[in-house]
C-alpha cells in the first residue's frame, strides 16, 4: 500500500514540496488553506478545533519548519476529532 502524502511529509519533511503539496494535504484531510489575498505570498492553514493559523510563506522550496508545522498542526485536528466522536 503507498504511503499517504502526509506519512512521506512526516517522514522526510526536507523533501522538495510545494505548495500545491501542501493544499493538497490539507483536502485530504479537511484541514482549510487559504491562498493568499491582496497582493500577499503567506498561504493560511486553520481548522476550528485549533486556535492558531499556521502562516506558510509560498516559495520554493517550502522550509522544513513549515511541513513540521503543518504535520503537527494535521495531528493535533485529527486527535480533536477522534476525541469528539
Amino acid at each position: 500500500m503507498a504511503q499517504s502524502r502526509l506519512d512521506r511529509m512526516r517522514a522526510n519533511p526536507a523533501a522538495d514540496w510545494t505548495i500545491e503539496d501542501v493544499a493538497a494535504v490539507c483536502r485530504e484531510h479537511g484541514v482549510r488553506c487559504t491562498p493568499p489575498s491582496g497582493g500577499g505570498s503567506h498561504w493560511k492553514v486553520s481548522d476550528p478545533s485549533q486556535r492558531d493559523i499556521l502562516t506558510i510563506p509560498s516559495r520554493r522550496p517550502l522550509k522544513l519548519v513549515y511541513i513540521r508545522r503543518l504535520v503537527r498542526l494535521i495531528e493535533l485536528v485529527k486527535n480533536a476529532r477522534h476525541a469528539k466522536a
